[in-house]
């Protein structure tokens, strides 16, 4: 378990937001090398993770569950779908839309998605004490609740 760090030792004197797109660059880089075996791009390993707790979901109901914008999603289902993991179903209750379901495939992947999340969630667990860990979920949580601002910070 690491030691806690000064703000002193961050970089860009602290800056919360440069700080924290820092961490997220070394996150996605650790997070391809256990993804990358498997076949799959980060956001491709979201989505099917998100198609695990609830699939048949609407495609902009997806993009917002991984946290993508609807309007440049659809690449991404593209890619899923050409390597055989989801197929899209237009919905029965509205022609306009399209839900998103996994193939055989993409259900026979759900054990290894899961257990690498398992694997990845784990060894970030151990950067942290339990008490400081808690308390890093609470900040996660804070942070996902932000909205777009109300108005332009510059």
């Amino acid at each position: 378990m690491k030691e806690n760090t000064s703000q002193s030792e961050l970089l860009f004197e602290g800056s919360v937001w440069c700080n924290l797109d820092v961490a997220l660059r070394q996150l996605d880089q650790y997070f391809r090398h256990w993804i990358k075996p498997k076949g799959l791009a980060v956001i491709e390993w979201y989505i099917l993770r998100a198609l695990y707790e609830k699939d048949g979901q609407h495609a902009s109901e997806l993009a917002r569950a991984v946290g993508r914008a609807a309007t440049s999603f659809t690449p991404n289902l593209d890619k899923l779908q050409d390597k055989g993991y989801i197929e899209r179903q237009p919905d029965k209750l509205d022609r306009r839309a399209v839900r998103i379901f996994l193939t055989d495939k993409g259900h026979a992947q759900r054990e290894a998605v899961l257990q690498s999340a398992q694997q990845i969630d784990a060894k970030i667990r151990e950067l942290f004490s339990e008490s400081d860990f808690n308390t890093f979920l609470c900040v996660l949580n804070g942070l996902q609740q932000l909205g777009a601002p109300e108005e332009p910070i510059f």
